[in-house]
Formats: structure tokens, sequence, C-alpha cells
């Protein structure tokens, strides 16, 4: 299951407001970097039957099934620090990250 924070759910459903289409956010993976992984984070228009949909009161999480080993039990949050936004990924799965903080690996 993913989570995410009250602040993660009110930035998703702003974001979906202004883009006034679509069905909520995506979340993914692909490999990536140094470490292996990187997040993906997109608008999802449409939900595949190979997509589980997580549903947060009216913000919807689509994530492609695949993905779901890795990101099982990840808490999604959106933080402000100073000028800077941006959300946060805590994932009890990933046991390295890069230097840069763009990539991640998981226990297999």
């Amino acid at each position: 299951m993913i989570t995410l924070t009250e602040s993660a759910i009110n930035r998703v459903r702003d974001m979906m407001t202004k883009r006034a289409s679509g069905v909520g956010l995506r979340i993914g993976v692909v490999k990536s970097g140094c470490s292996g992984y990187s997040y993906a984070l997109d608008y999802a228009d449409d939900v595949a039957a190979d997509d589980v949909v997580v549903e947060h009161g009216d913000v919807k999480v689509v994530i492609n099934e695949e993905a779901m080993p890795i990101l099982d039990g990840m808490e999604l949050d959106f933080v402000r620090e100073g000028l800077n936004q941006s959300f946060k990924f805590r994932n009890p799965n990933v046991i390295s990250e890069c230097g840069c903080g763009e990539s991640f690996s998981v226990t297999k």
C-alpha cells in the first residue's frame, strides 16, 4: 500500500484541479542513475488493466502493478523548504541512494 500525507493529498488535488482533466497522479519507477531506480511522476489520464489504484478521499494514485514490490509501503509527502517545494518519497524498501539523491536501490 502507498500512503500520502495530508500535504501531498492537497498538492495532488491542486495539480489535478489546475489541469482540469485526468484520473489522478501516476507514480512509477524507471531504471536509472548509478543506484538502479528513480521515481517517475506523471498525470494518469487513464487506468490500465495492470494498474493499481490507491484512493485517498477524492485523490487517486495510479501505480503499475510491476512497480508495486518496489513502492509497497512508501509514503509520499509534499514539503516546502524556503522557496523550494517538492515531493518526498519515504520508501522502506530503499537500501541505498546515490550521492546526488536522484536514484536508489532496493532489496531484491
